[in-house]
């Protein structure tokens, strides 16, 4: 039936029958002006691929759409989330974060320092290397650590970084880095979660040992 609309098409065919973009139109209910619900729906998959699950701040900045259709959007993307298993893994202890390294950072002849960005309920949302040091130390700064952080909008952050002699006792270096990332962590609102040092043989957890 040519020219239905969205609203229309869901009763007498279901959801199922309706695109992504009939669907958002449905969300958003209203259009702007020279543009309908749907035309503004087509746009905003086209511009955030990531749809509704693009949160809430980038879709209330969307040309239209302000800041009570993006609450809506924004929690029907979490409905849907929560409809189904999320595959993310959770970094709720150190032994998850140490998981997470694979073995060749573990192993490896220079220490790599690894950023866990986390979100609010603790899953892993980003993982990346910020630093590659020499035999014995990895030179850091809390701009590279939590500039991912900030571009994946974490909750917080765990650090993770390899002892290439094979012992994850934390150094004197390795504790001063961590209160700096406390710190700054403190600052930007994003806490550091825990900083884990691991080697093939185990792993050192700040948090666990209540340094954090």
């Amino acid at each position: 039936m040519t020219g239905e609309r969205p609203r229309e098409k869901l009763a007498r065919r279901g959801p199922e029958a309706l695109s992504d973009a009939e669907l958002v139109a449905l969300l958003l209910r209203t259009g702007t002006a020279g543009r309908s619900a749907l035309e503004l729906a087509e746009g905003l998959l086209r511009d955030l691929p990531e749809g509704a699950a693009s949160g809430f701040e980038r879709l209330r900045r969307v040309h239209g759409v302000g800041p009570v259709r993006a609450a809506a959007l924004a929690a029907a993307a979490e409905l849907g989330r929560r409809g189904r298993p999320d595959p993310r893994p959770v970094v709720d202890c150190a032994r998850a974060a140490a998981g997470l390294v694979p073995a060749s950072v573990r192993g490896a002849r220079k220490e790599h320092f690894v950023i866990l960005c986390l979100n609010a309920r603790r899953q892993l949302v980003h993982c990346e290397t910020v630093s590659v040091g020499t035999l014995s130390a990895s030179l850091v700064h809390p701009r590279e650590v939590f500039s991912p952080a900030i571009a994946h909008a974490a909750a917080a952050v765990v650090a993770v970084h390899n002892h290439p002699s094979g012992d994850p006792t934390p150094s004197a270096e390795d504790r001063d880095a961590t209160r700096r990332l406390q710190r700054a962590g403190e600052l930007l609102g994003i806490p550091l979660a825990d900083h884990v040092v691991v080697s093939e043989t185990g792993f050192f957890s700040f948090r666990e040992h209540g340094i954090i």
